[in-house]
């Protein structure tokens, strides 16, 4: 292995297989993952967040996987505080000689990690949000300079962005902010490759499957347990459309294809995503989701010793 490698990354669309091949790796090199999902922190939530735990244990072994099953449902987990336990972490599998893998399809999440991003830990404004909402990204950008200037463009990239940058820099004008400096890593970057075919067919054929194994009673015992539906609604895709199916707005077969197509669009910005950490300077190594996982392992494992 190559001692410069202090991670492997594993990323790729929902319905990829990235889980299952992360444990297989994990498993060949005796160490364990980390999660970036920023759903599957949650516990409770196992269904509707894809954990696909019973992919954990290979040959017999259970594979360990940090940062799942963290918070109870409910809780609004962000990024500054994944970043912070992304570390605590991973500076204990250095210190036991691991090379970890990380594994996930939350693009943000694992792009803060691997660049080491300064996050500021400013807490949401609601108001501030609501009285944006309506803005477009031009309004948006204009309102934003009048904080700060410009060095980049990444604060534009979408609304939601956009809003986010200047809530932090209202934040900044009344409140000292508490920031952590984090060091890039250097990880190889896997990507799971799939046709555009292959993948919808996957998101299509898991969510039937996920739904036959009791992904609306799930919601329902969340529901039960005293979550709000706003809450429930907040976690968004499969959280969303279950909630309005269960609560009357959608009918089951309305609700299947709403959902159908969030998941799809979803997998569509997954991809987006990683497509712009590639012109952001991350090389990421795309293998073909078709071949076998012990081919796959066998490519990572060259990768690593060249």
């Amino acid at each position: 292995m190559d001692d410069m490698t202090e991670l492997i990354t594993i990323l790729g669309p929902t319905a990829s297989g990235k889980t299952a091949l992360a444990a297989k790796l994990a498993y060949a090199l005796d160490t364990e993952i980390i999660s970036g999902d920023s759903r599957q922190v949650y516990r409770n939530m196992t269904l509707g967040t894809g954990k696909d735990l019973n992919d954990y244990i290979v040959n017999g072994r259970q594979i360990v996987c940090h940062l799942i099953d963290i918070c109870d449902p409910g809780q609004k987990y962000n990024i500054f505080e994944y970043q912070s336990d992304f570390h605590n972490v991973f500076s204990a599998l250095k210190e036991k000689g691991k090379v970890p893998v990380l594994c996930g399809g939350s693009g943000l999440y694992i792009e803060s990690v691997l660049k080491g991003y300064e996050l500021p830990d400013v807490p949401e404004n609601h108001a501030l949000r609501d009285s944006l909402k309506s803005r477009s990204l031009d309004e948006l950008s204009v309102i934003l300079q009048s904080y700060k200037k410009l060095h980049n463009t990444t604060d534009l990239d979408s609304a939601r962005r956009a809003v986010r940058a200047i809530e932090i820099e209202e934040y900044r004008l009344k409140s000292a902010v508490n920031q952590h400096r984090y060091p890039p890593i250097d990880s190889l970057i896997i990507g799971i490759d799939l046709s555009r075919e292959l993948r919808r067919d996957r998101i299509t054929r898991r969510l039937k499957t996920r739904l036959d194994e009791g992904m609306l009673d799930e919601v329902r015992q969340l529901l039960q347990s005293g979550l709000s539906e706003e809450d429930l609604i907040y976690y968004g895709l499969e959280y969303k459309y279950l909630t309005r199916c269960l609560i009357g707005e959608l009918t089951y077969d309305e609700m299947f294809r709403q959902l159908e197509i969030a998941i799809h669009q979803f997998a569509k910005r997954q991809m987006t995503w990683f497509r712009g950490m590639e012109r952001r300077g991350f090389h990421i190594h795309w293998i073909d989701a078709m071949l076998d996982d012990d081919e796959k392992i066998a490519m990572i494992q060259r990768l690593l010793t060249c």
